[in-house]
């Protein structure tokens, strides 16, 4: 037995078993296991007089294969082990439990186990009386030459297919639901295949159950365009991929190639899958810019997709499948199923949905806020005459972005690793918000009404409980500031704030000084202000930093008592505090702004 990256621990003599057992106790009331064979159908298979949908390949595909069954989809699939065809004799069972007496329609992608197994499978079922029909998945634009022009049915006998498998099963599936003939079934499954390509794209390889070393790798810091879901060697390695520019790749190598038939309405459903370990965030950051990217070229996305259709265990990675629509196509995939993995509602797709502008917006939306056309990254840059509380803050992100790495990686001791993203996300969005309104039409206006709204964008952008509690801090200080007649500022006014400063934030977060917070420097820093009242408050400010500065440090001696990290223990010492220590930081930065 072995652990697997993903933390649970398998048999790999039995993996394909216990998964199925276990799809099968899950979904119940979609899917039955076939009687001695390694396959699930549908609970509403064989039906009578209809053709059967059988599909499969190896397992380390899922969704594929299994979790497609279903009505309005596959009737039944068959699995192998991992990443192997199943074999003859397990097709020929699962086509069975299937078969409704209107013939058999198998689909499958196009490796050399699969064509010999279920072609085998085939045989014996023909010889039986069975009408059976095969339509090969060859989508994979990287896996083979290109189709010779104006060949329609099976473009390239040498591609392998991928994740375009999905439009082919599900065409096949809403065509059989619908009562059509077996000829039928299988010209529009065949169709679907020849409209449909896919390109993908690997960052690391898998592990499989029962082994302590990855099936392939990926070079860090590489992407291998092309690569197969079992690791098929790709068409190139590249450096590492922006979001933006995967999908750029994504996009350019299936455009080239992407069928344009006489009935073709422009419209194209589009697939982006995810491989295993890609998170659903990221893939929808990919997405933007391929949705953007098919309407640059004329393409109208019908139905995206984004999520997990066909997978490789964990491996990192993701790909692009196209699916050029006609008005028929359009409706088979318009056509309700229910499946584990994927389920389509009668009358859930509305064409309005899909009136989009180039940027992805609906053209009936509202119109867009100035603040989006102007983000807080660009409004962060330094300006040649930034007013103080601008220029203050300004000092105070790239401070705290020059140790954006260290405050993470001291927050992930305990923590979730993610205060300096945040904190930087926060002052760039606070800078902006300051220098609009200290520079705004309306005539500029005071430091302290500019860090208040500063304190607020911080907040907003960068969430959690930190941006909370430095939203309230900034946003206090500009409360007391504000009360001040023109600009003037002197210490006695800066240690006024710091007060109001610290009881914002010991209210908002309930801690106490000696739990390991930003309490821990804020406290000393503002007992260092009001004791230094006689001096200027460029003086005054930057001795009580320093104090805030050694009192950052010396939190590693102390043990997390407050939030997350409490949970921790023991865990958290020997490490300053994060927040601490990025408060240390924005507040020495601050202090060089200053003048006496």
């Amino acid at each position: 037995m072995t652990t697997t990256p993903a933390g649970s621990v398998h048999r790999a003599e039995t993996f394909r078993e216990d998964w199925l057992e276990g799809l099968a106790d899950a979904y119940a009331r979609t899917v039955r296991r076939v009687p001695g064979a390694f396959g699930v159908v549908g609970r509403h298979a064989p039906r009578p007089g209809k053709v059967a949908v059988v599909i499969g390949g190896g397992s380390g595909h899922y969704p594929a294969f299994a979790g497609l069954v279903g009505p309005g989809l596959a009737d039944a699939a068959a699995i192998g082990d991992v990443f192997a065809s199943p074999s003859a004799e397990q097709v020929y069972r699962t086509a069975r439990a299937a078969d409704g007496g209107a013939g058999v329609l198998m689909t499958y992608g196009n490796y050399a186990g699969d064509v010999m197994h279920f072609g085998l499978a085939a045989r014996r079922l023909a010889a039986e009386g069975t009408d059976v029909r095969t339509v090969l998945v060859t989508d994979d634009v990287a896996s083979g030459p290109p189709p010779v022009d104006g060949q329609e049915i099976d473009p390239s006998r040498d591609r392998r297919g991928v994740a375009g498998d999905f439009f082919v099963f599900k065409i096949a599936g809403a065509s059989a639901d619908r009562g059509d003939d077996l000829g039928t079934v299988a010209r529009l499954a065949a169709h679907a295949n020849a409209m449909t390509r896919t390109f993908g794209a690997a960052f690391a390889g898998c592990t499989l159950p029962g082994a302590t070393a990855p099936l392939f790798t990926v070079e860090p810091g590489t992407t291998e365009l092309g690569m197969g879901i079992h690791g098929e060697p790709g068409l190139r390695t590249t450096g590492a991929l922006t979001a933006t520019e995967l999908a750029d790749a994504l996009v350019d190598n299936l455009l080239a190639e992407l069928p344009r038939p006489a009935a073709a309405t422009g419209r194209v459903a589009v697939l982006l899958n995810g491989l295993g370990r890609t998170k659903y965030e990221e893939m929808f950051v990919v997405y933007r810019q391929v949705n953007r990217r098919l309407r640059a070229a004329g393409l109208q996305p019908y139905r995206p997709e984004v999520g997990e259709f066909v997978t490789s265990f964990d491996m990192a990675g993701v790909s692009l499948s196209l699916m050029v629509l006609d008005d028929e196509l359009a409706a088979l995939y318009d056509a309700p199923c229910d499946t584990p993995a994927f389920r389509s509602l009668p009358g859930g797709h509305s064409p309005a949905a899909d009136d989009r502008t180039e940027d992805g917006d609906a053209t009936d939306t509202a119109q867009v806020p100035a603040a989006r056309t102007a983000p807080a990254q660009d409004a962060a840059r330094p300006g040649a005459a930034d007013l103080p509380a601008t220029a203050a803050l300004r000092a105070a992100l790239d401070a705290v972005a020059a140790h954006e790495d260290e405050l993470g990686r001291l927050d992930a001791v305990a923590g979730d690793g993610d205060h300096g993203i945040g904190i930087v996300r926060g002052l760039r969005a606070a800078v902006a918000a300051a220098r609009a309104t200290e520079t705004g039409p309306a005539g500029p206006r005071s430091a302290g009404a500019a860090l208040l709204g500063a304190g607020l964008a911080l907040a907003d952008a960068s969430g959690g409980a930190s941006g909370a509690l430095y939203g309230a801090l900034l946003a206090e200080t500009g409360a007391v500031l504000a009360k001040a007649p023109g600009d003037a500022c002197t210490t006695a006014l800066l240690a006024d704030a710091a007060d109001a400063a610290h009881r914002a934030v010991a209210e908002l977060g309930g801690a106490r000084v000696g739990e390991k917070t930003l309490l821990d420097a804020l406290e000393p820093f503002r007992h260092a202000l009001r004791a230094r009242t006689a001096d200027g408050p460029a003086t005054a400010w930057r001795a009580a930093a320093g104090a805030a500065t050694r009192a950052a440090a010396a939190t590693a001696d102390l043990v997390p008592a407050r939030g997350r990290a409490a949970r921790m223990g023991a865990l958290g010492h020997g490490h300053p505090d994060a927040g601490a220590t990025s408060l240390a930081l924005l507040l020495t930065a601050v202090g060089e702004t200053l003048h006496d």
